[in-house]
């Protein structure tokens, strides 16, 4: 169910992101359900999760509408995420990285070569992965404006860690971006506070780098993007 609701959250995001769903519509699940093959509790999961991606809100009576957003707000809450992340990390490597973190940062890079070792990486499985990294690194940082900030932020339309589209070199992607995971592991394990935030900031911009060059592509292109860091 994971699968399917993963799957019909990207299309949803692609429809978005094309404009095939116009900023205010209604998005009921009944006829998202059929126009998508699929049936409404996989839609109601997406929904729930693109809620909370600052894509859709809740509508009066029930259902969701489109939020109305720019391209530039998309860019400009992901440089926001990289830089509250990016602080993040380097108070971690600063004050030292709790135990606990690093046997879930060592979990999630294990979880994430796991994801991408076939011939097509298993993109639930690294969305959850990802969210947890990120999620632990937040949490590490003891320090709860932070946090706060970083939930406002990744309420925002595309800026969430895991906000992602299909995109056919997808598997090149995110190996790339589990390779930062990685560095950033080393160097918050090394006490590198310096790098660990540099890494971080880079990170995000991956996302807008793959954005960019999605839109750049001709016709907007949304099937050739997954901006996930």
């Amino acid at each position: 169910m994971a699968g399917e609701a993963t799957r019909i959250g990207i299309a949803l995001r692609e429809g978005v992101l094309a404009g095939r769903f116009a900023p205010g519509e209604r998005l009921a699940e009944i006829p998202l359900a059929e126009a998508l093959g699929t049936s409404r509790t996989p839609v109601r999961l997406a929904l729930a999760q693109l809620e909370a991606e600052g894509l859709v809100e809740a509508a009066p009576g029930g259902g969701f509408t489109v939020r109305r957003f720019t391209l530039p707000e998309i860019e400009d809450a992901i440089a926001l995420r990289g830089t509250l992340e990016g602080m993040a990390a380097r108070l971690v490597a600063e004050t030292g990285l709790p135990p606990a973190t690093r046997r879930v940062f060592e979990e999630c890079l294990a979880d994430g070569d796991a994801a991408l070792a076939g011939a097509e990486p298993d993109v639930p499985s690294y969305e959850a992965m990802n969210a947890r990294l990120h999620a632990a690194l937040a949490e590490a940082a003891g320090n709860l404006a932070l946090s706060r900030a970083l939930a406002v932020v990744s309420s925002l339309p595309f800026a969430g860690a895991s906000a992602l589209l299909r995109q056919a070199d997808s598997r090149d992607l995110l190996r790339h971006a589990h390779h930062q995971h990685r560095l950033l592991a080393e160097a918050l394990a090394a006490g590198q506070g310096a790098r660990a935030e540099a890494l971080m900031r880079e990170h995000a911009e991956n996302a807008r780098r793959n954005l960019r060059a999605a839109l750049a592509a001709g016709d907007g292109a949304p099937a050739r993007l997954i901006a996930i860091a």
